[in-house]
């Protein structure tokens, strides 16, 4: 089937293919019991604005520069952020956190972290040898720790006081955020892929064989499983559907109450990352150098647009702005709505990680943090911000203006 078609996997047609062509374990109806301490959350699909006032969110372009902080060490690890901080690993077995809104330093102890960061519930998680870590997120000082010697094969996942892992063993743990407690474990046959990724009442699982697991995040009890065509990536969880890319250049909506393929999209090459959204859309990024914008709930495609570049991580939503990231080091900004260019960042270097969004700052506009990385100078921390104030524009003559010369009065003199 030609690329940028949706394959008819619609609806009743497409249920009724999957079926068919696909094995899943019993469905189980989701939980009407009092949910269990941590509380699961619904993910919410935008940001909540204030209860009055112009809720349009500002977008990203005309940047102005926030600050830069000067690492003076490479980062080793992928960097977290909560809402108040950034959180970086640097070699010789150091952990700095730096403040969002200003760019001081807030704090500095020794780890050594094995995988990216994550953070959550004013904590920092770390996989360190031999134990998972829990510091506090205003001091760095340590929360728990935890003697684990199991393989954990993909970065740590929190939501809503739930901390997720994953081992080489095949198996997905559950512990409790604030105090290290193991809630439950569970089997899974395979490893997992990417991050796992909790909303609601359940944990969706990527696997390295091709399939998305839904577990409940009380018990881990199997929800349903759904085979896609490759090793699945990164899944965005919304309600009643979520959206994953796949090793077999398509990109898939899935029905969150049961895993039903809803739609799938297919592409040049493999997806990158998660995707991005806002209301009614979706956007990604493929191998084939092209950012996509497809609807939510159909799957029709309602822009696309080329890429400069090799994407390395999944675009991002910044306030309307959708930024792409990859080889090289600039930043590239695309408009939401129509997928035109919005605006370049340029940078000094190559990214060392991924970047961030801040969607809303104190003063309510959007942030971009990025981290780029040179090899005499180390890695550079930078945030830019939208610019509020009006570019500067030379003077010009006002259309139509009249001249009208100038007459000097004459002069007598007298004898």
């Amino acid at each position: 089937m030609p690329n940028g078609l949706a394959v008819a996997t619609l609806r009743r047609l497409g249920a009724i293919a999957v079926a068919v062509a696909t094995s899943t374990m019993p469905t189980l109806a989701q939980s009407t019991s009092p949910s269990p301490f941590p509380t699961p959350a619904s993910k919410q699909t935008a940001a909540r604005p204030a209860a009055d006032g112009d809720h349009t969110p500002f977008a990203l372009f005309p940047i102005r520069p926030l600050w830069t902080i000067e690492l003076n060490s490479r980062i080793t690890q992928a960097p977290a952020y909560d809402d108040r901080r950034g959180y970086f690993a640097l070699e010789h077995d150091r952990i700095v956190a730096y403040d969002l809104a200003s760019g001081a330093r807030q704090w500095i102890v020794a780890a050594s972290p094995q995988l990216p960061l994550s953070a959550g519930g004013d904590l920092l998680f770390l996989v360190e040898p031999e134990t998972l870590t829990a510091l506090r997120t205003t001091d760095g000082s340590i929360a728990w720790q935890l003697p684990f010697a199991e393989k954990i094969v993909v970065p740590l996942a929190w939501d809503n006081g739930w901390l997720i892992a994953a081992t080489a063993g095949n198996e997905i743990l559950a512990f409790r955020g604030s105090d290290g407690e193991l809630i439950w474990r569970r089997e899974i046959g395979t490893t997992a892929n990417a991050r796992p990724s909790l909303a609601e009442d359940r944990v969706y699982v990527p696997t390295t064989d091709g399939r998305v697991i839904a577990l409940r995040v009380d018990t881990g009890e199997p929800v349903w499983e759904r085979s896609v065509g490759g090793a699945a990536g990164e899944i965005l969880p919304l309600p009643q559907r979520l959206y994953v890319g796949s090793k077999d250049n398509a990109f898939y909506c899935l029905l969150t109450r049961d895993g039903t393929i809803d739609w799938r999209w297919r592409t040049g090459a493999d997806i990158v990352g998660a995707a991005a959204f806002d209301e009614r859309r979706v956007y990604f990024v493929a191998l084939d150098n092209v950012l996509r914008a497809l609807d939510r709930k159909s799957g029709g495609q309602v822009w696309k647009a080329s890429l400069p570049l090799r994407p390395t991580a999944g675009a991002l939503n910044a306030g309307g702005t959708i930024i792409v990231s990859g080889s090289g080091p600039d930043l590239h900004g695309f408009n939401a709505k129509d997928g035109k260019p919005a605006g370049d960042i340029p940078g000094s270097s190559d990214l060392a990680a991924p970047p961030h969004v801040v969607p809303r700052s104190a003063d309510g506009l959007p942030v971009l943090i990025a981290v780029t990385q040179d090899i005499a100078k180390g890695s550079t921390v930078w945030a830019v911000t939208r610019s509020i104030e009006p570019a500067l524009a030379p003077l010009a003559p006002l259309p139509g203006l009249v001249t009208v010369p100038l007459t000097l009065p004459l002069t007598t003199s007298s004898r």
